[in-house]
């Protein structure tokens, strides 16, 4: 493949604005590429209406690696404020800009296309290769949780999650995240008369100002991902400034660590409010949206060395062993049956989610070179007999 279709591939994917949905128009053109090989497996998996994960399954007996990468994006913003319209995927010099060049089309487009050249060149792979390319990731990783739920890494040997760590960074652990909501319910009166109701923004901050000092107390901190982190970052409450507010709600988000397993701080959120509740008038609720673990990981896990030696080649630097202080798709992969190490590494740049977000070009077929010498090196090296394509 040249590096102009390589190039066009991108911006293609760039050019479907796949904003928190429509992951269906992106899996139905990376399947379109690989009509054209029989020996490949597509299987489309819905979550919602035009809401489709694809896996993409090619090669032979022996071990199998995945190969991930989401197909939403973040949302433009205000988009004449770009300089290059966010879904044209325009190229300027050594720059391809768009929603998504970065954050994470330009992964996933390499890994695609790296799939895409084995096929084309008839590699004989000792082992295979899965594709998995999950909706919903920037808003809750729920198409990797239904594939894991569905058994489509149950038989991984490994996994590499192509988000944009850039190329001199292998990501092998990640904090964990819990994003959580308090709702509290009053009794909305006048607000001359406040005996006759009760303020739900009171009771609401009886739970702000508790959970502060209790999550301040898990002062343990992890050697690369640091401490935990608890940050209440909206607060909403009340109908207008002469009643007593029968409503009021507040949501936080937290990264968690290993040394915190994510139902450690469940329990003592939900002891804090049923403690609460006990007070005459208070109605506290506590719900979750979409949390997850933190993944430990093993610096001198073979694949995370191996994914170091290979980028260290193929692109002429010091490849640094690294953790994240974000959640990716691999918390909900490493609930699969196997045991495997996941890794983050992909193409990227610092502009992810922001105006004028780009993708070096170099780096981009930098990326496509060194996934296709990290596959068959891997599956080499994790070689087994007993391993199957399913």
């Amino acid at each position: 493949m040249t590096p102009q279709a390589k190039i066009a591939i991108l911006q293609h994917l760039i050019q479907i604005p796949s904003v928190n949905d429509h992951e269906a128009q992106v899996a139905d053109y990376i399947a379109s590429l690989f009509a054209p090989y029989p020996q490949a497996k597509i299987e489309k998996v819905t979550y919602a209406n035009g809401r489709d994960n694809l896996v993409v399954t090619i090669g032979h007996e022996g071990p199998q690696l995945g190969l991930s990468g989401h197909m939403d994006v973040v949302a433009a913003g205000d988009e004449s404020a770009w300089t290059h319209a966010p879904f044209a995927g325009e190229v300027v010099g050594d720059q391809l800009f768009g929603r998504g060049a970065s954050d994470m089309k330009s992964g996933l487009a390499a890994i695609v296309i790296t799939m895409l050249e084995f096929l084309e060149q008839g590699t004989q792979l000792p082992g295979s290769i899965r594709l998995l390319a999950t909706v919903g990731e920037e808003t809750g990783e729920y198409g990797a949780g239904q594939l894991t739920d569905e058994g489509y890494a149950d038989n991984l040997a490994g996994l590499v999650i192509a988000e944009p760590s850039g190329l001199d960074n292998v990501v092998y652990t990640a904090r964990g995240v819990i994003d959580y909501k308090v709702v509290s319910t009053g009794k909305g009166v006048h607000s001359a008369q406040p005996e006759n109701g009760i303020n739900a923004i009171d009771n609401l901050m009886k739970f702000y100002n508790a959970v502060g000092p209790l999550m301040a107390k898990h002062t343990k901190t992890d050697p690369v991902l640091g401490g935990l982190l608890h940050n209440v970052d909206l607060i909403s409450g009340g109908e207008q400034i002469n009643s007593i507010p029968a409503h009021a709600e507040l949501m936080a988000n937290m990264r968690t660590i290993p040394a915190y397993p994510n139902q450690v701080i469940y329990d003592e959120l939900e002891s804090l409010i049923a403690e609460l509740n006990k007070e005459d008038g208070v109605q506290l609720d506590l719900s979750y949206s979409f949390p997850e673990e933190a993944i430990p990981g093993d610096p001198q896990a073979p694949l995370v060395q191996l994914a170091k030696q290979i980028s260290d080649k193929v692109c002429g630097h010091d490849t640094q062993v690294v953790g994240s202080g974000g959640a990716n798709d691999g918390a909900e992969f490493l609930r699969a049956k196997a045991d495997f190490t996941s890794i983050e590494i992909g193409p990227g740049s610092n502009t992810s989610h922001q105006i004028d977000e780009y993708i070096s070009i170099k780096e981009y077929l930098q990326a496509i070179d060194f996934y296709e010498a990290l596959v068959p090196a891997f599956l080499q090296q994790a070689q087994k007999p007993e391993s199957v394509i399913e």
